[in-house]
C-alpha cells in the first residue's frame, strides 16, 4: 500500500489553522482530513499517511512512522550569524570562499542552515538557492522561512532571500549552464549519526537520504564557477572517494571538502 500524504489540524482548530490547512493542501495537491480528536499517530497508522499538521503558528510534518515533528526552526544559524557579525569565523564560509554578490547553490538545503549563512555573506546582490528532493520537507522550510516571524536581524532579511526549490539536486543541475553558480554546495544526510543534535534527528526522518554519484559531482563541478564543497561526517569516505580534499576540524563530528575550479 502507498504511503500518501494528508492534511489535517491541530486538536482544536480556529479559522486560522483551516486556512493555513487549505493552503498546504493546496499547494502540495493533497487531501484534507479532519482531526476528529484523534492523535497524529492513529491518522498516519489509519491511512497509511504521512501527516502535515497546520497549527496557529507553525505546520509539524511527520514522516509515517516518526515519532517527532519536523518544523521549521532557524536553528543553529541564528547563534552562528550573531558570531559572524562579530567578526568570528565559521567553518562553512572558510570552506565556500564566499563574498559579497556571489551566487550560492545549496544541493541539500534541508532545514537551511547553512544557505541562511550565505544568504547573510552574498547579501542582495547575490543569490542563494536551495534544492530540496522532498515535496513536504520543501513546503515546510518555504513557508517557515517566508513567515517565521524572529527579531534577530539579519537572520529574517536572510530567510526571506533564499529561493527554495523542490527538485532532485542532480536533474536540476542538469538544467544549468556551466559556471552558472560560483559555489555549489552538498551535504548527504550522514552515514553516522550524530547523537547531540536533535534538529537533525527530525530531519533524517522528515528529508530524503542522498547518495553522492560521479554525476551528481561532475554535473556540481561543472555548474560551479569558482568550487564545489562537500559537508560530511568525519569518518566518511566520500571525500576521498569523490576527489575533495578535506580539511579536517579536530574538534567536529563533520568536516568540509572542496574541489576548486581550475580556471
Amino acid at each position: 500500500m502507498r504511503t500518501i500524504t494528508v492534511v489535517t489540524t491541530a486538536g482544536r482548530p480556529d479559522d486560522i489553522s483551516m486556512l493555513l490547512a487549505q493552503k498546504a493542501c493546496d499547494e502540495l495537491g493533497v487531501g484534507f482530513e479532519p482531526r476528529k480528536k484523534r492523535s497524529v499517530v492513529k491518522i498516519s497508522e489509519a491511512l497509511n499517511a504521512n501527516v502535515i499538521v497546520a497549527g496557529k503558528n507553525r505546520y509539524e510534518y511527520y514522516p509515517k512512522g516518526a515519532n517527532v515533528p519536523f518544523f521549521f526552526h532557524p536553528n543553529s544559524a541564528a547563534f552562528r550569524l550573531k558570531r559572524i557579525d562579530r567578526g568570528e569565523h565559521d567553518p562553512l564560509l572558510e570552506a565556500c570562499q564566499l563574498f559579497e554578490g556571489d551566487s550560492f547553490l545549496d544541493c541539500t538545503l534541508g532545514i537551511g542552515s547553512d544557505a541562511m549563512v550565505a544568504a547573510f555573506v552574498v547579501g542582495k546582490t547575490g543569490a542563494v538557492v536551495g534544492l530540496e528532493t522532498d515535496p513536504n520537507v520543501a513546503f515546510i522550510v518555504k513557508n517557515g522561512m517566508g513567515t517565521y516571524d524572529t527579531s534577530e536581524l539579519p537572520l529574517t532579511s536572510c530567510m526571506r532571500e533564499i529561493k527554495v526549490v523542490n527538485t532532485e539536486a542532480l536533474e536540476f543541475l542538469k538544467e544549468q549552464p556551466s559556471d552558472s553558480f560560483d559555489v555549489v554546495y552538498m551535504d548527504p544526510m550522514f552515514e553516522e549519526v550524530i547523537e547531540e543534535s536533535n534538529n537533525f534527528e527530525a530531519l533524517r526522518a522528515a528529508g530524503s537520504h542522498l547518495s553522492l554519484s560521479e554525476q551528481w559531482v561532475a554535473e556540481a563541478y561543472r555548474v560551479a564557477k569558482k568550487r564545489v564543497v562537500l559537508k560530511a561526517h568525519y569518518k566518511s569516505r566520500l571525500f576521498e572517494d569523490f576527489g575533495f580534499k578535506r580539511e579536517v576540524r579536530l574538534t567536529s563530528k563533520f568536516h568540509y571538502g572542496v574541489r576548486e575550479k581550475k580556471l
